[in-house]
């Protein structure tokens, strides 16, 4: 899976979208600008020692992004769409958008893809979520769709074991 982040502004919320992506096996892509840095000072001092495993690309702008990922079968997370994040079908190698913080992903870009805009439902009084929590559960809802290819299917304990593990 593809993880796009469109002009991200808060360097946790970054940091914690990464971690995801290395959890995962995702691969993370970050539109500029950036509301942060992404030198090594501001990475560990965001406890991002993790970063050096993500597989990431950088784009310049929007228009970077598209030219270099045209074909790319996209998934535009928004408050705003009209269809539920799980009415979408997700492919393995699918990209899914999610805007910036302050703002989400510009109406200019929505109107032109509205079949793809999906949405996690909420109350009506509240804004958004977290842009890390937003990631988690459309991101881990397109692995389930893909029958969670690559990960681990099963915990294991510390210290002791399962009843019939061996």
């Amino acid at each position: 899976m593809n993880i796009v982040l469109l002009e991200p502004e808060i360097p946790s919320n970054t940091g914690n979208i990464g971690r995801t992506c290395v959890a995962t096996g995702s691969s993370l892509h970050l539109i500029k600008p950036l509301g942060f840095e992404l030198d090594e000072k501001h990475l560990r001092r965001a406890g991002m020692d993790y970063w050096k495993s993500i597989d990431l690309h950088i784009y310049e702008n929007y228009e970077d992004f598209c030219n270099k990922n045209g074909s790319a079968v996209m998934h535009f997370a928004t408050t705003k769409g009209q269809k539920m994040y799980t009415e979408a079908d997700f492919g393995p190698d699918d990209f899914i958008m999610f805007g910036k913080e302050s703002r989400g992903i510009p109406e200019e870009i929505l109107i032109e893809h509205p079949e793809s805009c999906i949405r996690i439902p909420m109350l009506g009084d509240i804004r958004s979520l977290n842009l890390g929590n937003s990631v988690a559960i459309v991101l881990y809802e397109a692995l389930r769709q893909n029958n969670f290819m690559g990960l681990n299917p099963t915990g294991h304990l510390h210290r002791l074991c399962w009843p019939g593990d061996n």
